[in-house]
């Protein structure tokens, strides 16, 4: 595996790049959909459980209200088994053949984690926009 390093000036041009093509091919208007594998799925299925308990497509209906990003059933469910299997939700019984999954006291802890984190960056990053 090789690694390569960018300096400052080139992730601004990527970026600048990046942003243009978004603008001019799609509109201005971007959300978390348009960063593909950056709206890690883990994350928005904590999120949405962080309301309390819900089965896989109540979960995609609230993670594509609060987000825009719809996701699909593979990479759900697919997230839903690692994140059980790391014991940071649970499935709790139901009486018909939905499958409902709550937020352990490990995922809670995780998801605080994980948020705190997102609002040190967004307020960093929103604070060296100000400054430009």
């Amino acid at each position: 595996m090789s690694y390569f390093y960018l300096d400052k000036s080139s992730v601004r041009s990527i970026v600048r790049v990046a942003i243009y093509r978004k603008t001019y091919y799609y509109g201005a208007r971007m959300n978390l959909a348009d960063f593909g594998r950056f709206s890690d799925p883990a994350l928005l299925i904590l999120s949405s459980l962080a309301d309390g308990p819900k089965h896989g497509y109540g979960m995609m209906c609230d993670i594509e209200t609060m987000t825009g990003v719809r996701l699909g059933a593979g990479t759900l469910y697919g997230a839903l088994a690692r994140l059980e299997g790391a014991e940071l939700i649970k499935a709790i019984p139901s009486n018909d053949r939905r499958r409902p999954y709550q937020l352990t006291a490990k995922g809670i802890a995780a998801l605080r984690e994980q948020l705190a984190l997102l609002q040190k960056l967004a307020s960093t990053g929103l604070k060296r926009l100000a400054e430009q």
